[in-house]
């Protein structure tokens, strides 16, 4: 048995303490005349133990012993998404979880709105590897802040926040999380928006203004013109002064990128995307591919780039495109990236520029946001597999 600590009133002494094993449940520590001291007491000698006696007494010394080992208060349950194996959307688990205190440098936030992506459907099933397993999803979300970790600053229990990034977990009704990695989000910005808007938004600004710059005059084709990222891609672009092409599957997206800024809609499943591209270029290719898609996809976007051209290959939502030998990109000098944005938001600076620029853009009327699909948290599975078979546009919001 473990020693424990106990306090005792001495006389002419103020609240001492000392260590002892197996204490009776009440006692009360009575100096003798000629001792002031204390010691080390243990095991059955407590009774006899010089120089105290004891006695059982209803109004016995505290135990500083007794508050140290209450029992904590019992730990927070939330609903969470859970994963515990890759596979389809019905690896996706309505479950109970614990949601402790945040840390140094953490908040605790209980979540409004949370976004769906494409990356979580890659680690769902198993193409990116999550840390552990089991797992709960999900890296986009904003919501309240309702606890602070100690020592922190900048950050209070109330105030409205947005994520996205590396730290997984954004499927639950509250979280922890880095308080770096957290953007304040502006009150004219709805937190569905805001939720559907953070990774989404931050990557559009990477690609367009970072990966590469897209300027006036240039021409642009976008894959997947009507998804969340390839929406926001299509207005951008637009109002940055580029001839946007756009590639959809139906015609009811077809129209919905014609309102989203793309001067060109090619409806791929009735028409030859890369043939088409010709034809609008004249031949001459475009400067950059977005690519989503991947597998797809992937040739004929190289195959419309001119001289010098971008390939941004972003996504795989068609799968991981066939190794590509070094030669199908030395014949006309290409430029062929793989980006993530976690590489494009390494700081808080870099975080905050990019999150300022796009709720900037939004506020403005640049990017108008398409939340065109809600599902209740625990629908999750369903909203998975509406965005993989194709029956979706816009973004998708989980909402606790």
């Amino acid at each position: 048995m473990g020693l424990l600590p106990i306090g005792f009133q001495n006389r002419g002494l103020s609240l001492t303490h000392f260590l002892i094993s197996s204490p009776p449940p009440h006692f009360q520590l009575l100096p003798a005349p000629k001792f002031t001291h204390f010691s080390q007491i243990s095991g059955n000698n407590f009774i006899n133990c010089l120089p105290f006696r004891t006695q059982r007494s209803s109004v016995a010394v505290r135990s500083v012993a007794t508050e140290a080992a209450a029992s904590p208060a019992a730990a927070k349950m939330v609903k969470a998404i859970r994963i515990h194996e890759h596979g389809g959307p019905e690896v996706l688990k309505w479950e109970d979880v614990e949601v402790g205190e945040p840390k140094e440098g953490e908040i605790r936030v209980k979540n409004e709105a949370i976004g769906i992506n494409f990356i979580d459907v890659y680690y769902r099933k198993g193409l990116y590897k999550a840390a552990t397993l089991p797992y709960t999803p999900g890296v986009e979300a904003c919501g309240v802040v309702t606890a602070v970790g100690p020592g922190l600053t900048g950050r209070q229990v109330g105030d409205l926040v947005a994520y996205a990034g590396q730290q997984m977990g954004s499927y639950a009704e509250e979280q922890i999380l880095p308080a770096n990695r957290a953007v304040p989000v502006p009150p004219s910005i709805d937190p569905k928006v805001a939720a559907s808007l953070m990774l989404k938004g931050t990557t559009a600004q990477f690609l367009l203004r970072r990966c590469f710059k897209v300027e006036p005059g240039h021409t642009v084709l976008v894959h997947a013109a009507a998804g969340g990222v390839g929406s926001l891609l299509c207005q951008w672009a637009n109002a940055l002064g580029a001839t946007v092409i756009g590639t959809v599957s139906t015609k009811e997206k077809a129209a919905q990128a014609k309102e989203d800024g793309c001067h060109h809609v090619i409806i791929y499943k009735e028409e030859d995307f890369v043939t088409r591209v010709k034809e609008i270029t004249s031949n001459n290719g475009v400067e950059v591919v977005y690519d989503s898609v991947g597998k797809d996809t992937f040739e004929g976007s190289l195959e419309v780039l001119k001289l010098r051209g971008y390939m941004v290959s972003f996504g795989q939502s068609s799968g991981a495109p066939d190794p590509v030998p070094l030669s199908a990109i030395a014949a006309k000098s290409l430029f062929l990236t793989r980006p993530s944005l976690f590489h494009y938001a390494v700081t808080r600076e870099e975080l905050l520029e990019a999150a300022g620029e796009v709720f900037a853009n939004v506020a403005s009327g640049i990017l108008r946001v398409r939340v065109n699909h809600t599902y209740s948290l625990s629908e999750a599975a369903q909203a998975h597999a509406d965005l993989e078979n194709r029956k979706t546009s816009g973004s998708i919001v989980l909402i606790p």
